[in-house]
């Protein structure tokens, strides 16, 4: 009688879906994303600052800078179409 106790327990049924676990897992890894591109714009603004005068180093911060914008907008694009996949999944 244990077992049948046990079978009927609902454990299973208690696990959050596939879904939910890929989703969890999409957000995460796009706020460390978003996080690295901000650090990054960050990183890009102290490049420019200290550049005084040396135009390649100017240039090199300018690149990065915007390199780090198109970042921060992926992240989020990309967080947006998660959150809009999830409500459909749901």
């Amino acid at each position: 009688m244990g077992l049948i106790n046990i079978a009927q327990a609902d454990v299973i049924s208690d696990a959050p879906s596939l879904a939910t676990i890929g989703m969890n897992v999409l957000n995460f890894l796009l706020s460390v994303f978003g996080i690295v591109a901000i650090i990054m714009l960050a990183l890009s603004g102290v490049m420019y600052f200290f550049s005084t005068g040396n135009e390649e180093q100017a240039k090199k911060a300018k690149q990065s800078t915007k390199y780090a914008v198109i970042g921060v907008l992926l992240t989020m694009s990309g967080l947006i179409i998660v959150k809009l996949l999830a409500q459909f999944i749901k």
